[in-house]
């Protein structure tokens, strides 16, 4: 059974600095691009940032210039580092991969969140 699965959130005070990373495990072929969404309450569910399996990053305009995704291939995780934060950036963060499931086949994964407060 394929998971993703999160680590990092909690409570940060505004200005400051937080690192989120998942992990995909179980049994597929290859991960293909990966990311991060986010949904605050009332909100649709919204992209912060993704990257492909090359390592090209795509940011909202929303974080841009104060997030930073990367992965590691090798141990199927991708991560997100957030600066600056503002009580707006305040949600549950979910993480998202596209699997190859075998050589021609793919699906989409999400993770079960993982929520993020920023407040003083």
């Amino acid at each position: 059974q394929v998971q993703l699965v999160e680590s990092g959130g909690g409570l940060v005070q505004p200005g400051g600095s937080l690192g989120l990373s998942c992990a995909a495990s179980g049994t597929f072929f290859a991960v293909n691009a990966m990311g991060w969404y986010r949904q605050a309450p009332g909100e649709q569910r919204e992209l912060v940032a993704t990257i492909s399996r090359g390592g090209r990053p795509n940011y909202s305009d929303s974080v841009k210039g104060r997030a930073t995704i990367s992965r590691d291939n090798a141990k199927d995780t991708v991560y997100l580092q957030m600066n600056s934060l503002k009580p707006e950036d305040t949600a549950v963060y979910y993480c998202n991969a596209d699997l190859l499931l075998d050589p021609i086949s793919s699906n989409i994964y999400w993770g079960r969140g993982t929520q993020v407060t920023v407040s003083s």
